[in-house]
C-alpha cells in the first residue's frame, strides 16, 4: 500500500484570542494527498484553508487530530516542506540570487556550490541575468518567481501556496499559473494551493477540495477530469465552473451570516 505524502486525520483548530471567546477554525478534517498530485484548497474566507498550510509547514499546531508526512507526525518546519505567501516575503536587503539562495546559505552549502544552484533555479523560473537585482527592482510576477525558485532551493517533497496570485493583473496570473505547472511536472513535489478564485482551481488542479464554512471540513472533493491545458471555451470547464459555484454558494452565506453575528 503506497503512503499518502500528506494525511489529515481528524483535524481540529481552536484558536484562543485573549479576552474574546474560543474560534473553531477547523473541525475533523479528513483527507490525504497522494505523492506528485496537486490539490487546490477552495472555500469561504475563514474556513481554515491557510491555518491547514501553517500546520502542515510545522508553524501552527493542531488542537486535535494528526497530521503525517510520509507516514510520519509533523512537529515543526522542516526544508521538505515549503510555504509560499500571497506576498514573496522576499528580504528587500538582499539580491534575488541571496534570496533564492538564503536556505542553502543556512544549510551550510558552500557558496561555489551555492551559487550554481541559484543561478540554474533563475534560468529555470525565468530570471536568468536578475539575481543581482533588489526585490523592488522587480514585477510582482517576477517577485512570485523568485520566492518560487527560493523555496524550490531546498527541494521540498511538499509545496504549499496561499493565494501566490491574487494581487497579480490577469494576464500575469494566466502566466505565472503556465509557470507553476511546468515547475510541478520538473519537481515531482505535492502542490497544495490555497485560491478563492473557481476558474484557477479549474485550470490547475487534479482534485479540488471544496470546504464548508467555520469550522472546516471536508464537504466534497472533486477531480477535474480534463487533459491540460483547459481552455475556459470547453463545455466541461463550464460545468466544472456551474458546480463549484452551487457548491460554495450556501458555504458563503454561512460564513457572511456568522461574520455579521459576530461584528453585532
Amino acid at each position: 500500500m503506497t503512503v499518502p505524502a500528506l494525511s489529515f486525520q481528524g483535524v481540529d483548530k481552536i484558536f484562543t484570542p485573549r479576552g474574546r471567546s474560543p474560534v473553531q477554525a477547523l473541525s475533523g478534517f479528513d483527507l490525504d494527498i497522494a505523492r506528485g498530485e496537486f490539490i487546490v484548497f477552495l472555500g469561504p474566507s475563514g474556513c481554515g484553508k491557510s491555518t491547514l498550510l501553517y500546520m502542515v509547514a510545522g508553524l501552527e499546531e493542531t488542537s486535535g487530530g494528526t497530521i503525517l508526512e510520509e507516514g510520519r507526525p509533523i512537529d515543526g518546519p522542516s526544508s521538505e516542506r515549503g510555504l509560499i505567501f500571497q506576498d514573496a516575503s522576499l528580504f528587500p536587503w538582499l539580491t534575488i540570487a541571496d534570496n533564492v539562495g538564503f536556505g542553502l546559505s543556512l544549510r551550510g552549502v558552500a557558496p561555489q556550490t551555492r551559487k550554481e544552484a541559484t543561478e540554474r533555479l533563475l534560468v529555470s523560473v525565468g530570471l536568468g541575468g536578475m539575481g543581482d537585482k533588489r526585490p523592488d527592482e522587480l514585477s510582482g510576477g517576477m517577485r512570485q518567481r523568485a520566492a518560487c525558485a527560493r523555496a524550490l532551493a531546498m527541494r521540498p517533497r511538499v509545496l504549499m501556496m496561499d493565494e501566490p496570485f491574487a494581487a497579480l493583473d490577469v494576464q500575469t496570473r494566466n502566466k505565472m499559473q503556465d509557470f507553476l505547472l511546468d515547475l510541478w511536472r520538473e519537481s515531482g513535489a505535492s502542490i497544495i494551493l490555497v485560491t478563492h478564485s473557481i476558474d484557477e482551481a479549474i485550470a490547475l488542479a487534479d482534485r479540488v477540495v471544496v470546504f464548508t464554512a467555520r469550522p472546516g471540513r471536508v464537504k466534497t472533493i472533486v477531480p477535474i477530469e480534463m487533459e491540460r491545458p483547459r481552455p475556459s471555451r470547453d463545455p466541461r470547464y463550464h460545468r466544472y465552473r456551474d458546480m463549484f459555484t452551487d457548491l460554495l454558494a450556501d458555504e458563503v452565506d454561512r460564513a457572511f451570516a456568522e461574520q455579521e453575528g459576530r461584528a453585532r
